[in-house]
């Protein structure tokens, strides 16, 4: 395998985060926090390790296979999130590595797990970098899930592979236009959530700070008490209503400025998640009217906002909602899993693998009613290829495994079995809040040791990429000419 290529496409990403960092030093200089020299730093760090892998490994040609695809891909979100954590690592929060770079990870990830208290007094210059991470990693993972997930064939996305695709081993041809189109809605989604915030009550650097991290679906905030801090119930319709549109196919978005805006609406997946949102809001609404004096508006505010900030793996709380009952954590918990839909900035299981197992499920019923008959399973309208089916079932194997195994290896540790498999499954999932008084919404992963702290962020690292994109790297025969 020629890894030319690889490494000069991961310089190129390098540089592009250190260009990033330019932000955050100007936000320093601006309010004074004294944190520029941590950025200025770990930009040059960066520049300096990024420039010496384009120029040291130019290849003749950039077009990657799809082996080379698997180590990029790969290589781009374990590499990335060690620059990423420069800054936070030299600035003045006196973090150890472990903690910065966990920090890193969540935020790239956009998990939203941290290790930080004290948000609300934090240097203006370090809340915007954790808020640019997440925003930084949900464009990628727009990108990873339109364009190259169904190029590598991963955990059934061959189903969502572009009409404009190339069938061959390249990537999608009109990248240009493509990246052009994506970042456009991108920052176009973004700009509109930060005036609407605005709008709303939030200053200008808190809007700015949560629109990326609410369209990215990360969850990072400004304050410790997260969404919870704003009393607006404005502010959690507004939180709400863009934590979905950043948990919907972004290749729908496209389709709509190309004519095509009923996509939007008319799609399997969406429909699916709109129902599954409505289902659980309305019996959680209702869990709480029964349990408290709450008003059923008031409560269906708070059930509406948690129940999508867990769907669409954002991780954004308003309130504890470890405290409503044994349902409910029951419920959040289940959540958990779900995620949002596929070619979003969310993680989890998706939507589209739960349609296709019970499309599974019900061709096998009917086959077992009607041995003779013929039937298919279908999605959108389309036979399921048998590749696709292969990809589902791994993904869900590895999926279900590398919880169970993440789980017991933390509590191996010591950690309670609470806490062990929710911290195990919000990682996985790229959730963010875990299930408990440790790790849950009122809580951060600090007082986990540094062991546990590498593990989660390797069970983010492996959600984010889907799993089976890293694990691949770890067959002999992948290596094989």
């Amino acid at each position: 395998m020629d890894l030319r290529p690889v490494g000069f496409i991961f310089g190129y990403l390098v540089m592009a985060l250190a260009g990033a960092m330019i932000i955050p030093v100007g936000v320093s200089v601006l309010t004074g926090d004294g944190e520029w020299p941590a950025f200025a730093g770990a930009m040059g760090a960066s520049v300096f390790v990024g420039g010496m892998l384009i120029l040291g490994l130019r290849p003749e040609q950039i077009a990657i296979d799809r082996r080379q695809g698997f180590v990029v891909t790969s290589l781009a979100w374990s590499g990335l999130p060690l620059f990423g954590a420069l800054p936070l690592l030299w600035s003045g929060l006196d973090l150890s590595v472990t903690d910065a770079v966990f920090e890193s990870v969540s935020g790239l990830t956009t998990t939203g797990s941290t290790i930080l208290s004290g948000l609300d007094g934090m240097a203006p210059s370090l809340l915007m970098w954790r808020s640019m991470l997440q925003w930084v990693g949900g464009i990628g993972i727009i990108a990873m899930g339109i364009a190259i997930l169904p190029f590598l064939r991963v955990g059934g996305m061959q189903v969502f592979r572009m009409e404009s695709s190339d069938r061959s081993d390249k990537v999608v041809p009109k990248a240009s236009q493509f990246t052009l189109l994506l970042v456009s809605i991108y920052l176009g989604l973004t700009a509109l959530c930060a005036i609407a915030y605005g709008a709303a009550g939030m200053t200008a650097f808190q809007a700015v700070n949560h629109a990326m991290t609410t369209i990215s679906t990360g969850g990072y905030a400004t304050s410790d008490l997260s969404m919870g801090y704003f009393s607006s119930p404005t502010i959690h319709w507004l939180a709400t209503l863009f934590m979905l549109s950043g948990g919907l196919p972004f290749v729908l978005y496209i389709q709509a400025l190309r004519g095509r805006p009923l996509l939007l609406v008319n799609d399997g997946q969406v429909q699916a998640l709109f129902g599954l949102l409505a289902a659980f809001t309305v019996a959680l609404a209702l869990w709480l009217v029964a349990r408290t004096d709450l008003d059923f508006l008031v409560a269906l505010r708070l059930a509406a906002f948690n129940v999508t900030s867990v769907v669409t793996t954002t991780g954004y709380a308003t309130s504890d909602y470890m405290v409503w009952g044994t349902f409910a954590v029951v419920a959040f918990y289940f959540l958990t899993f779900v995620g949002g839909c596929s070619g979003s900035t969310s993680g989890g299981f998706k939507i589209y693998r739960f349609q296709v197992i019970a499309q599974l499920f019900a061709v096998s019923g009917r086959r077992m009613l009607t041995p003779h008959g013929v039937f298919f399973a279908t999605y959108g309208g389309k036979p399921i290829d048998e590749d696709v089916v292969q990809s589902v079932a791994t993904f869900m194997i590895l999926f279900v495994t590398t919880i169970l195994i993440l789980a017991l290896a933390l509590g191996l540790m010591g950690l309670d079995i609470q806490t062990a498999f929710s911290g195990a499954a919000t990682a996985v999932a790229n959730v963010g809040p875990g299930i408990g008084p440790i790790i849950g919404p009122a809580g951060n992963f600090s007082s986990l040791p540094d062991a546990a702290k590498w593990l989660l962020s390797l069970g983010m690292v492996l959600g984010r990429l889907e799993i089976v994109t890293l694990a691949i790297l770890l067959v002999p025969d992948f290596w094989k000419p």
